[in-house]
């Protein structure tokens, strides 16, 4: 049985097991095209690469791992380019919590604040709080299924801001509950500079996020974002001027916000609703309906909206029922 191995973070200089060394014997050749192959079709494959599982993670989370892994060796055989980059973000990397910290702290490091540093805070959070990794699991698999540009997991794991900005931001409220607010307060800047995603620590997100695109999202520190919402880019869940207390919305299970709305107060967006691209939302919006405009309205108006038959964050579809509210033609 093969030994388990721990690759160090830092470790960079270490042979890569997926660069082809034109000094290597004939034996170590055929071992080297042996362990090579292209995607799998089935999701039983394990990874050549010596691993022993920790026992105290669910199945979801080793297969999830593992198909990552997987990506990871098919993206170098298509670009041995990146083979450096792949092997110290994913391959060297002993655990899903540890790829994220080592990912995380990588991105969002600074001439004065190492990655070091961030890494230890990241992983320390991660590790200790499974929540957090259940819901970073659902994450990826919400994106992979409703963004068709998602070509893999691991595709949105290294490339995809709004995934990693809600990760960070998942951290940055663990701290925030903990009251290690300017720890908090720190990475949430850090986000904000290099995602252009600014959500503050005291939000609370639900699982199963999107955001697509992500830029320009900014979200309130009373703001709450329940589970399965797709969120499109420049959105903001904002205040309505200097008040304190409860001020931010309230967001549903299973909503979709398009791009360039404004929802501001301490309002609720009921379950299942949608709400179209550019609208400006200042009331509740009742659940499985859709408001769009400014200001919004109801599609069917107030008395009888029309109601949503499916679940409009899943569906992605953001023109239903649109001949309902305009008769705009090109």
């Amino acid at each position: 049985m093969a030994a388990c191995i721990g690759a160090s973070r830092t470790a960079i200089t270490e042979p890569n097991p997926l660069s082809c060394d034109p000094n290597r014997s004939q034996i170590e050749d055929q071992t080297y095209n042996y362990v090579k192959f292209c995607r799998p079709s089935s999701a039983d494959r394990v990874s050549y690469v010596p691993f022993c599982p920790d026992r105290s993670k669910t199945t979801d989370e080793v297969d999830l791992w593992l198909k990552m892994q997987e990506e990871a060796r098919y993206d170098v055989e298509q670009e041995p380019v990146l083979s450096n980059y792949y092997y110290n973000s994913i391959l060297s990397q002993v655990s899903l919590e540890r790829a994220l910290a080592n990912h995380l702290s990588m991105k969002l490091s600074n001439s004065s604040l190492p990655s070091g540093t961030l890494f230890d805070v990241f992983q320390g959070v991660v590790v200790e709080d499974k929540e957090i990794m259940m819901a970073v699991m659902d994450d990826l698999r919400a994106v992979k299924e409703r963004d068709p540009a998602c070509v893999s997991y691991v595709h949105c794991f290294l490339n995809f801001k709004g995934f990693l900005a809600c990760q960070a931001h998942r951290v940055a409220h663990k701290l925030w509950s903990q009251g290690r607010k300017v720890l908090a307060l720190l990475i949430q800047n850090r986000v904000s500079e290099v995602f252009a995603v600014d959500i503050h620590p005291g939000a609370k997100i639900g699982r199963g996020i999107l955001f697509d695109h992500a830029t320009g999202v900014v979200i309130g520190e009373t703001a709450v974002i329940g589970n399965n919402v797709s969120i499109l880019h420049n959105v903001t869940l904002g205040g309505t001027g200097k008040a304190c207390g409860d001020r931010h919305p309230k967001i549903g299970d299973g909503v979709l916000i398009g791009a360039g709305t404004c929802i501001l107060g301490n309002i609720r967006i009921g379950e299942g609703a949608k709400i179209g691209a550019g609208s400006v939302v200042l009331k509740d919006v009742p659940a499985r309906t859709t408001a769009v405009g400014n200001p919004a309205r109801l599609i069917g108006g107030k008395d009888n909206p029309t109601k949503l038959d499916k679940i409009p964050s899943l569906t992605m579809d953001h023109t239903s029922h649109i001949s309902e509210w305009s008769d705009y033609v090109i």
